[in-house]
């Protein structure tokens, strides 16, 4: 099995150079404001996921490409959705309440694949009929997008996707660490 990943576009990052200034009081006045408006600004770019976000999947097993989709980043409300549809709950007579008994994992995981799939790639892989139809030829029981990833993709492939969905959803490493400084 080789499953590879590839950025479609990488941002190059530089860091800059910290400099004390003194500044009057309109100074100070216009320098938050225009701080303000970088923040907004980057509060709004952060929100919004483009292109350069995206990971291409691989699927290849012995040297044999057999397919390729693209991936984008989940937000939180994406993983609590997918958690609360294959979460089964049973009432506790103590507390009055839910608890969560079990998760059906082999779901949730095709669920988080599901959702992370760009909408193009997720038509023509997950949601083609055509490809229902022909898996339901060879005697798999097909029913929905679900059904087709647990199908076509081995538990290692699926584990490595979700690797991969979390790194790019804010889950990995890839945060600086950024030392605050006092005065």
């Amino acid at each position: 099995m080789k499953l590879s990943e590839s950025k479609v576009k990488e941002k190059e990052v530089v860091e800059g150079q910290v400099e004390e200034q003194e500044f009057t009081k309109e100074e100070s006045t216009n320098q938050l404001l225009m701080t303000e408006d970088e923040l907004i600004r980057g509060l709004l770019e952060a929100a919004t996921i483009d292109e350069e976000e995206f990971r291409e999947i691989e699927i290849a097993r012995n040297g044999k490409v057999f397919f390729k989709f693209q991936i984008a980043p989940l937000k939180e409300q994406d993983y609590e959705d997918s958690k609360k549809k294959w979460t089964k709950y049973v009432k506790n007579k103590q507390f009055g309440m839910k608890m969560p008994e079990s998760t059906n994992a082999v779901k949730y995981r095709a669920e988080l694949i599901y959702r992370a799939t760009i909408k193009k790639d997720r038509e023509l892989l997950w949601d083609n009929k055509k490809i229902w139809d022909s898996l339901l030829n060879q005697g798999f029981q097909i029913m929905n997008g679900l059904d087709v990833i647990e199908h076509c993709l081995r538990a290692g492939e699926k584990d490595r996707i979700i690797e991969i969905i979390d790194e790019i959803s804010g889950y990995g490493d890839q945060f600086e660490e950024v030392e605050a400084i006092k005065n």
